[in-house]
């Protein structure tokens, strides 16, 4: 039988891409319903899927109306804002449930899915669902959390998301952001019921799944999300509880701090009139990585011992955009093969699990991974974590140990032929040009990181690597003296790549168009290490290149 599916909003923005995520279903019908009938036909018209389509139109305050006209089996809100649905606001829930149909919704509004479960007993008699919140709050967060706590007490709890500048975002998005700036938030801290202050409180934090390239250090900046309420009722242990948004250009968010401290320190009114500001210019600047990302990092016990864990995701190019749709996405195929979820109204902890998401990330540019950060281990374990164990076996040999030890094999040499080019080489102590030229490698334990010597014939120049921290925290950083280079362990194609990100000069960052850069590898060839690392600068190029083979020193 053929599923008919009401979304309410549906070709706005999540609305619309929950029904490009549902076009490879051809068991369902979705009326695309909204108060502007014009914009629902020309959504329905290039629209490109196996569903059938009905444009409808229909507002909010005539729902029940609608609902008796359309018969649908689901109703998903996608609507919104949720925090300006005023004293009516589950008027839509109610209708759903006296009219015995299953709803979803997309809201963001923390008061709004906290109390859902009002509507818990006349959702059992109807023998129907409404869960609030589908989406990456707190749907997402809360498979993850369920994972984590698998294996610890979950105490502590931060997050947030970090949207790509080319994601775009809807004005309702933007008026409910603004709408909260400089108010008070609800959240938990120190156990205790408390009030954080919208967007005027932030941490900084790096987005690094093991073996991918990081997103930049983002900013992060509190959120008024349901997470903040309805975790710490499922996880009763949770003593504090703080999530975040670091939308870029970072510029545009610190001034939205600003203005936020301004209105809670002044009593000023609400900045929700410079809402559509705000939306205009920020879909705007669209300029930087087209990448996006979350995370979640707890703190808590497990076996008694403090631990601190966290959770990764990132999201490359257009793909990111479609996470907070692919929860209702999850919930519906799941119904399509007979898993219906419990009658009941509630939030949506717990409607998906992390394998769930998993398969909805399955053939995107959707990558998570999980981080021990408290663990003590070598320097590359410790930057990749999981990731470690899929490098080539030579590779794990020479990264394995935190111990002194030594290497040797033979390299080529190239050098720049410029002028710039021979004066840096030689500043640096660089090898000279050389089709063969015996090498050997030290490594020793220093400040927390490693010495490396590198001997090429009768020429040495060495380097201290150790874990960023920081804005260069997740990242290998090599200083030369005063220069420190700040480099993303990357595993792709059994190599692991040492890609620059940032640099800075006396403890001074420098200009990233100034960033030396080139192509460095560590791979496995004929059962030994091989590497390849290239140094070229801006303005000079090819500095020095070298490339060759290494075995462990005691082996003879």
């Amino acid at each position: 039988m053929t599923m008919k599916i009401l979304i309410l909003g549906g070709y706005g923005v999540f609305g619309g891409r929950l029904a490009e995520l549902l076009a490879d279903l051809p068991d369902i019908e979705l009326v695309i319903a909204g108060r502007d009938l014009a914009r629902a036909e020309r959504f329905c018209a290039r629209y490109r899927g196996q569903p059938r389509l009905l444009p409808y139109r229909l507002d909010r305050r005539a729902i029940a109306e609608g609902l008796l006209a359309q018969r649908p089996d689901l109703v998903v809100d996608a609507s919104g804002p949720f925090q300006d649905y005023g004293a009516d606001r589950y008027r839509v829930v109610e209708a759903c449930i006296a009219a015995g149909i299953d709803y979803l919704d997309f809201a963001d509004a923390a008061d709004f899915v906290f109390g859902m479960d009002r509507f818990d007993a006349a959702a059992k008699g109807a023998g129907v669902f409404a869960l609030a919140g589908v989406s990456s709050f707190p749907a997402l967060t809360g498979a993850v959390l369920a994972d984590m706590a698998k294996t610890m007490d979950i105490h502590s709890v931060e997050g947030g998301i970090a949207p790509s500048p080319f994601a775009g975002i809807g004005l309702n998005v933007m008026r409910a952001v603004v709408g909260y700036a400089g108010a008070p938030v609800k959240l938990r801290r120190g156990g205790q019921d408390a009030y954080g202050t919208g967007l005027a409180e932030s941490l900084r934090f790096t987005v690094a799944v093991p073996g991918r390239l990081p997103l930049r250090n983002i900013h992060f900046s509190l959120v008024d999300v349901p997470d903040l309420l309805v975790l710490p009722r499922e996880y009763p242990d949770i003593v504090d509880i703080w999530m975040g948004a670091g939308p870029v250009p970072e510029l545009l968010h610190r001034i939205l701090n600003l203005l936020a401290k301004a209105r809670a320190r002044l009593r000023l009114p609400s900045l929700l009139p410079f809402s559509r500001l705000f939306y205009t210019i920020l879909n705007w600047m669209k300029f930087g990585e087209h990448r996006g990302g979350m995370f979640i990092r707890v703190r808590g016990l497990a076996a008694g011992q403090a631990v601190e864990r966290s959770w990764h995701l990132l999201a490359e190019a257009d793909d990111g955009p479609y996470i907070p749709s692919m929860g209702v996405e999850g919930v519906v195929r799941k119904m399509l093969v007979g898993e219906r979820p419990a009658a009941g109204a509630r939030s949506s902890v717990g409607a998906l699990n992390l394998a769930d998401y998993e398969a909805l990330f399955a053939g995107r540019s959707i990558y998570t991974g999980f981080r021990a950060d408290d663990i003590c281990a070598p320097l590359y374990r410790l930057l990749l974590d999981s990731a470690f164990d899929s490098l080539p076996r030579r590779v794990q040999d020479l990264h394995g140990s935190g111990a002194s030890r030594r290497w040797h094999g033979a390299a080529e040499v190239r050098r720049g032929r410029g002028l710039l080019a021979r004066a840096a080489a030689r500043v640096f102590g660089f090898p000279k040009a050389a089709a063969r030229v015996p090498v050997t490698v030290d490594f020793a334990p220093e400040g927390g990181g490693e010495r490396w010597t590198r001997t090429f014939g009768e020429m040495s120049f060495s380097s201290l690597q150790s874990p960023g921290t920081g804005r260069n925290a997740q990242l290998l950083v090599e200083r030369f003296g005063p220069l420190a280079f700040a480099m993303a362990l990357v595993v792709e194609g059994g190599r692991l790549h040492l890609v620059p990100r940032r640099w800075s000069a006396f403890g001074i960052p420098m200009p990233r168009f100034l960033l030396p850069d080139g192509t460095s590898f560590e791979s496995e060839q004929d059962g030994k290490f091989h590497f390849a690392v290239e140094i070229s600068a801006p303005l000079i190029g090819l500095v020095v290149a070298y490339e060759g083979m290494l075995e462990p020193a005691d082996r003879g």
